[in-house]
This record gives C-alpha cells, sequence and structure tokens, in this order.
C-alpha cells in the first residue's frame, strides 16, 4: 500500500470530502492541472500495463485537431492523484499514476471530452524490437537495460525480497515484445515487474498472503469501509503445481527443471489431496539453474492456486491499495477472513463505486 498517513486511513471511512488532482505533462515541456468532471483508474495485476485511466472534461477546446496541441496523443502524460481535504484546510493526495494519453475524444459542441491513457509499461511494450536482442548476465541489470532502451530516465527499484541472479542468453527476434521479455527475465527471479503510482518501474515478489501483515482492515458496522461482498470458487485456470524448466543452447547448460507443489495440508488445493494433481508447465532459456526454476515455480504457483477462492469486496474506496496487498475484512457476523488484491478501479468524483477483486483468501484469519 502506498503510504499514508494514519489521519488519512481514519478519514476515508468517515464523513469526508475527497478531492482529486490530474496534471497534463505537456510535450512542450508545459505543465498543468486539468479541471476534470469525472473519470476512474483501473488497477489490474493481470493486465500488461497495470493502470489504465479514463478523465471526463467539460472544455471541448481540449479535442486536438492538430499534433502540435496540448493534448494531441503524441507523447503527453497525465498524473493522477485523489485523496482528502481535511476540514483544518490541508489536504492529502495519494497518487494514482503516470500516464501516457492515448485517446481523447468527445463531442465537439458539447461535450464532454474523454481522455484514455496507460501507464509506462506500454511505452516499452509498444517499442518493438527491429532487431533480434540479446539479453545475458544479471537478472536486474538485463531489466534495467530492456526498460531504460525505451525510457532512458526511468527508475528501477528492487523489493527487499529480490535475489539477483545470472540468467541464460536469450535472444528476442525482430518485432518481439520488449514488456514480454522484461516479464520473461523477471520470472527467472520469482518476481514481477509493474510501473507503481509514482510512474516508477519496480522488480518485487508477489507477497505470501499468510506471511505479510494486512495493509488495511475493511470492517463492517459503525465506522468501517465494509459495504458488500460476494464471494465465489472456481476450478476454471487452477492448478496445484508448477514445473519450472530451462534449457539453454546458447550457454550450452545442461537442462534443468523443478516442480512446486501445494503443500499446504489444509489448503483446497493440496497436491496429495482430493482435489488431485492438476501441473501447470513453464519454461524459458533464461532459466539455466534448479535454484532459478524454483524462484519461478513459486511464484506461478502463487497465482495458479490462487482462484480458488475469490471474492469481490465492496468498500469506500481507499486509493492507496495496490495489487498484492493483503487486506483483513470483517464481515456483518463478525467473521474475518485475509484476502489478497487483485484488481480494483477507484473513481476521481466523489461517491463513486469501489470494488477489490481478489485472488486469494484465507478464513479465520
Amino acid at each position: 500500500m502506498y503510504t499514508v498517513s494514519d489521519r488519512f486511513l481514519q478519514t476515508i471511512v468517515e464523513d469526508h470530502t475527497p478531492i482529486s488532482e490530474v496534471v497534463l505533462f505537456r510535450t512542450d515541456g508545459l505543465v498543468e492541472t486539468l479541471e476534470h468532471t469525472g473519470g476512474s483508474v483501473s488497477v489490474d495485476r493481470s493486465s500488461q500495463c497495470r493502470r489504465t485511466c479514463s478523465v471526463t472534461l467539460a472544455d471541448t477546446s481540449l479535442i486536438p485537431r492538430s499534433p502540435t496541441d496540448k493534448l494531441a496523443v503524441y507523447g503527453a502524460t497525465l498524473r493522477i492523484s485523489r485523496g482528502v481535504a481535511y476540514t483544518d484546510g490541508t489536504q492529502e493526495l495519494v497518487p494514482l499514476g503516470v500516464f501516457r494519453v492515448d485517446e481523447v475524444s468527445g463531442d465537439v459542441d458539447e461535450g464532454p471530452v474523454t481522455i484514455s491513457g496507460k501507464s509506462l509499461e506500454c511505452v516499452v511494450a509498444d517499442d518493438k524490437f527491429t532487431e533480434p536482442y540479446r539479453a545475458s548476465g544479471l537478472a536486474v541489470g538485463a531489466i534495467e537495460d530492456l526498460i531504460q532502451r525505451s525510457i532512458p530516465t526511468a527508475t528501477v527499484i528492487t523489493g527487499s525480497g529480490v535475489v539477483d541472479a545470472t540468467i541464460g542468453a536469450r535472444t528476442w527476434d525482430v518485432e518481439g515484445d520488449p514488456w514480454a521479455a522484461v516479464t520473461e527475465i523477471a520470472a527467472a527471479l520469482g518476481a514481477e515487474v509493474y510501473a507503481d503510482p509514482d510512474g516508477v518501474f519496480v522488480i518485487d515478489v508477489l507477497p505470501d498472503l499468510l506471511e505479510v501483515d494486512p495493509a488495511w482492515t475493511i470492517s463492517a458496522g459503525e465506522g468501517g469501509a465494509y459495504v458488500q461482498a460476494s464471494r465465489g470458487m472456481s476450478t476454471d485456470g487452477v492448478y496445484n503445481g508448477v514445473l519450472a524448466r530451462g534449457e539453454n543452447s546458447e550457454s550450452g547448460t545442461a537442462p534443468v527443471s523443478d516442480l512446486v507443489v501445494d503443500e499446504d495440508s489444509g489448503s483446497p488445493t493440496y497436491w496429495d489431496g482430493p482435489f488431485g494433481h492438476r501441473p501447470f508447465f513453464y519454461s524459458s532459456s533464461t532459466l539455466t539453474t534448479t535454484g532459478q526454476c524454483t524462484s519461478a515455480a513459486v511464484l506461478k504457483l502463487r497465482s495458479a492456486k490462487a482462484p480458488n477462492a475469490s471474492a469481490d469486496i465492496s468498500s469506500l474506496p481507499n486509493p492507496a491499495l495496490a495489487p498484492g496487498d493483503v487486506v483483513r475484512v470483517v464481515y456483518p457476523d463478525g467473521s474475518k477472513e485475509l484476502h489478497q488484491v487483485h484488481s480494483f478501479t477507484v473513481p476521481l468524483e466523489p461517491g463513486g463505486s469501489f470494488t477489490l477483486q481478489t485472488i486469494s483468501a484465507k478464513e479465520g484469519s
């Protein structure tokens, strides 16, 4: 979760004045704040571009008519935030993302005008290889090189749970997707890569549901953020084992592999339980050691087994949340669960709905 004050977390579950801000960074270097009437920011861990935005404005003069207009779709970016206006006149804003402007459209006579954009992963993904691209050496450095190839000024940080390792040489063909290359290399570390709300690229591991403290509590009743919830279970796309394999002819290394399975006897997807054996297979030439196969398999397994207990939790909006955060839900009957956030949409206008989609749950926590 993005770092906010205790006052912020207390205020968002009380009667308060929400505020939002949309800042335009023009291609001519000027920066201005846009008056907007609504919109939203959607955040989804499974999407290549983790954050997308839609902003509504009333000013029809903002509809571009030439490539040089300030909102033309040729390099302009938005920084969007949502927060709280306190009764003492101060305010606290939480960034929701930095977005490349991809589309501006609207009724030229009456409006409204809608701006759509994607977070900065899209800049890397769209910069397809125009010649064969070879990566080798340390994984973190290879990821940084790929990102800064497209965005030279990009900041790339590594989470504390990531252990760097040497990857096997890997060559991507012309027309290859650089962001897919980033994702493949990160998998060798058991990690994922994304652009955070500040537009910083982060290499990190998905937290284990039971190994981190809840970032936020969603409680029913007076003073709580809980609105309603629905639960579901499905075996579609659910696996309880991942076999990760690596074979690299460029490096001349021997084939390696490791099978990681759900060993929790209390889990509904326990490998030796009634769910049976349902393995998923993953292979990459970047994997050159058994340890790398293990890390990659652990990352894949956390997602693969998660949908066995999913939920949609409606609550008062908390713009500071992020995918992977663990939240504690206290239901009206007093029962408790831990949930891991997968996706959500933050409204930019007061009174908008806010629903968390989660990828796993643990009862009685």
